[in-house]
C-alpha cells in the first residue's frame, strides 16, 4: 500500500517548528513578524499562513489579533491534559500497560510506516543515535537510561513521520510510554530469560533498518511484531507470577511418621 507524500503545508509547518526550536522560543513566547518568518523559511506568506493555521488548529500556536502569533503555553496543550490521568491509573494498576501497548500498536504501526516513507537524512541520523545510545546503556546494565533511550528511539521515529497530529499525540504520551517501557524492561529482564534483551535489540534494529531502507510495509510489520512480543512475554510472566502466588497460599502438607 502506497502512503501519501507530505503536503506543502505540512512541510512548512515542520520548518516553522524547527525554527521555533532553533531560536529557543519558550511556551507563551511571541514569534517573529510574518514577513520575517517567511523570509527565514524561504516560503511565501500564503504558505506560511497556512502552516500557522495548521499548527494553531493542533493547539501548538495561538494567533492574537493585533498582537501576533505565540507558541502555546505548555499548560494549555491538550495531550498533557488528556494523558495525565492515565499515569495515575498506571500506578494503581500495572495491568493498564496492556492498554498502553494496544494504543501504541495502533499509533506506531502508522508512524513507523510514514517514517520509512518520509524520513530525511537528519531523521535517520537521529534514529541511529537513539538506537546506539540504547545499546550502550544496555551493555552497561543501566535499565533506567536504556528505557529512556528506548522511548526516545520510538519518539524519534514518530518525529520522522512528519505527521503533526501523530507526533503531538506521541509527545503527549512520552512520559506514559517511558514509564511503561521502564516497567516492562525491569519485569522482562529480571523474571524472563536473558535472551529477552537480545530479542528486543534485534527487533529494534530490524525496525531501524526498515526505516533506513525506506520500506514502509516492513517497518509496519516489525513494530507490530515487536509490540506483540512484549505483550505476550509480559502476559506469560504475569500468569507465572500469579500461579506462584496461588501456590504459596496453599497450606503445606506435612507427612506424619
Amino acid at each position: 500500500m502506497m502512503l501519501p507524500t507530505m503536503r506543502l503545508s505540512d512541510q512548512v509547518a515542520e520548518k516553522l517548528l524547527s525554527l521555533i526550536q532553533a531560536q529557543g522560543i519558550a511556551p507563551g513566547g511571541r514569534l517573529p513578524a510574518e514577513r520575517s518568518l517567511a523570509e527565514q523559511l524561504g516560503v511565501s506568506r500564503t504558505a506560511l499562513r497556512e502552516a500557522i493555521q495548521k499548527l494553531s488548529s493542533h493547539g501548538i500556536l495561538v494567533s492574537k489579533v493585533g498582537s501576533g502569533t505565540f507558541l502555546q503555553d505548555a499548560s494549555h496543550q491538550w495531550p498533557q491534559q488528556s494523558i495525565s490521568p492515565l499515569a495515575a491509573l498506571m500506578l494503581e494498576d500495572p495491568h493498564y500497560r496492556y492498554d498502553v501497548l494496544e494504543a501504541r500498536a495502533a499509533l506506531e504501526s502508522n508512524t513507523a510506516a510514514l517514517a520509512a516513507l518520509r524520513a530525511t537524512a537528519e531523521d535517520k541520523d537521529k534514529i541511529q543515535r537513539c538506537f546506539d545510545q540504547m545499546i550502550a546503556h544496555q551493555q552497561r546494565g543501566d535499565v533506567t537510561q536504556s528505557a529512556h533511550a528506548d522511548a526516545q528511539f520510538h519518539l524519534a521515529i514518530a518525529e520522522a513521520s512528519h505527521n503533526l497530529v501523530l507526533l503531538q499525540v506521541m509527545r503527549g504520551l512520552f512520559d506514559l510510554v517511558l514509564s511503561t517501557v521502564a516497567q516492562n524492561r525491569r519485569v522482562m529482564f529480571v523474571h524472563d530469560s536473558p535472551s529477552s534483551q537480545d530479542k528486543l535489540t534485534i527487533q529494534h534494529e530490524s525496525l531501524m533498518q526498515a526505516i533506513l531502507a525506506g520500506d514502509p510495509e516492513r517497518a509496519r510489520s516489525v513494530i507490530s511484531e515487536h509490540l506483540e512480543y512484549v505483550r505476550v512475554t509480559l502476559h506469560k510472566m504475569d500468569d507465572d507470577i500469579a500461579r506462584r502466588e496461588r501456590s504459596a497460599r496453599l497450606p503445606s502438607l506435612e507427612i506424619q511418621p
